[in-house]
């Protein structure tokens, strides 16, 4: 499955922001969907992730909150709905697919290219 991550940009703190991650190739409904971030000299860290069917979610303790991620199976794109963000939340996000849930990177098989965040102070 191809990933496209879209939707990243420069925002001030406390404003909001949608990413969307298209699919295509493989049937996108048989993955898990996750959401992770990388900011600068920092590790690749999880953000929230979503089962198959949508109705299982999972976030990391930073974002829970204040991040809500969904998916259109139908549409084949996944969203993280990012709300009052935080300078701390600049990075550059991804989303990613793999069969069945996890919130580690190495146990993802696809990823999209990225999309740049930046909050300002």
């Amino acid at each position: 499955v191809q990933l496209q991550a879209s939707g990243g940009g420069l925002v001030q703190a406390g404003d909001s922001l949608i990413l969307s991650c298209s699919a295509s190739g493989r049937t996108f409904g048989n993955f898990a969907v996750g959401w992770f971030r990388q900011a600068p000299g920092k590790e690749r860290e999880f953000v929230a992730a979503v089962r198959w069917y949508g109705s299982v979610t999972y976030y990391a303790d930073s974002v829970k909150g204040r991040f809500t991620i969904s998916r259109d199976n139908a549409k084949n794109t996944a969203y993280l709905q990012m709300n009052s963000l935080k300078p701390e939340d600049t990075a550059v996000y991804y989303c990613a697919a793999r069969f069945g849930y996890s919130n580690f990177a190495a146990d993802y098989d696809y990823w999209g290219q990225g999309t740049q965040v930046t909050v300002s102070s």
